[in-house]
């Protein structure tokens, strides 16, 4: 995710990927499908989307206080996330759990935010009331599928927003039965 600014100074985030990343084209038009069809409080705001060549961007409203993941455990945390991601993928444990090892000795208390009991309280309830307007509240009912600290985005106000909806899949009615298939991220 970078940093930008539009012509009227507004301050945006722009996400960018490669048509070769794991998250294809497919999910990409499915991520801008998602959120453009979605306006709540609790969800990050698409402004727009570009795609171009092997470029694919989302342009997104910017948010301050970045991820909840940076907030809880520092700054070095997105970097060890994709890391974790990396590794998870190649499928090797051992290299998993010495990775989350170096992690706990990494984050470093002068980058956390620091987060009373309040605005934890408030952080949680903006996930959750984010989470029941995808599934009770919006026209389509949309399970989200990658909720972790690091689609949850704050703005500078502490207020989460969910992000991400790369694999949010919208949930039928008819279809009951019970599926154990994983679907996110570490």
């Amino acid at each position: 995710m970078k940093n930008g600014a539009l012509s009227d100074g507004a301050v945006i985030a722009v996400k960018q990927l490669s048509a070769k990343s794991k998250q294809g084209n497919r999910e990409f038009v499915n991520e801008i499908g998602m959120i453009s069809a979605l306006q709540h409080p609790n969800l990050v705001r698409l402004y727009g989307c570009c795609i171009e060549g092997n470029q694919l961007l989302l342009i997104y409203e910017y948010l301050e206080n970045n991820c909840l993941a940076r907030a809880l455990f520092g700054k070095c945390v997105g970097l060890l996330a994709s890391f974790i991601h990396f590794i998870h993928v190649k499928n090797d444990l051992w290299v998993l759990a010495l990775s989350l090892l170096i992690f706990s000795f990494l984050g470093r208390e002068e980058q956390r935010l620091n987060l009373d009991w309040p605005t934890r309280k408030k952080i949680c309830l903006g996930i959750a009331r984010g989470l029941a307007y995808l599934h009770e509240e919006s026209r389509l009912k949309i399970v989200h599928r990658d909720i972790k600290a690091t689609n949850v985005l704050l703005d500078k106000y502490l207020n989460a927003k969910i992000s991400d909806f790369g694999l949010a899949k919208l949930d039928e009615e008819e279809n009951t039965h019970i599926s154990t298939r994983i679907a996110g991220t570490m």
